[in-house]
């Protein structure tokens, strides 16, 4: 005997339900082991607080000049490919991720450039664009 067609659909949406969850999973973990916040994760990338030093900025600016002008334009007001960084309303946190792991389709990924402490440099350049 064949299964009612609502055990088919019931059995249709448990599994697009188990599906989903194991891939929101999947796509939260790498970005909570980065900022130190999902079991497992042992550090977080350190930020300056208030104000970095001027050094610090200094070699952000250079990061920046390196590998983001390209696509951001020299002033960081937004290129043909990318958009302005002025401004950033997302989390210190949040831009090294980014910076690290890019955006797929959109970014590339720069986390065999740049380490904890030089995207925290390049986080601490782009803070200063108003």
């Amino acid at each position: 005997m064949e299964p009612s067609l609502e055990t088919k659909a019931m059995k249709s949406a448990l599994l697009a339900a188990s599906v989903s969850v194991v891939g929101a999973w999947l796509l939260a973990w790498p970005i909570q082991m980065l900022s130190g916040t999902g079991p497992g994760s042992t550090k977080r990338i350190s930020f300056p607080q208030a104000t970095a030093s001027p050094e610090l900025v200094e070699q952000g600016r250079q990061f920046y000049n390196m590998s983001c002008s390209h696509c951001h334009a020299e002033d960081a007001h937004g290129g043909e490919e990318g958009p302005d960084l002025h401004n950033l309303a997302i989390s210190n946190s949040h831009i090294a991720i980014v910076v690290k792991k890019g955006i797929k389709g959109e970014m590339p990924s720069f986390a065999k450039k740049y380490d904890k402490a030089k995207a925290a440099a390049l986080v601490s350049y782009l803070r200063t664009l108003k």
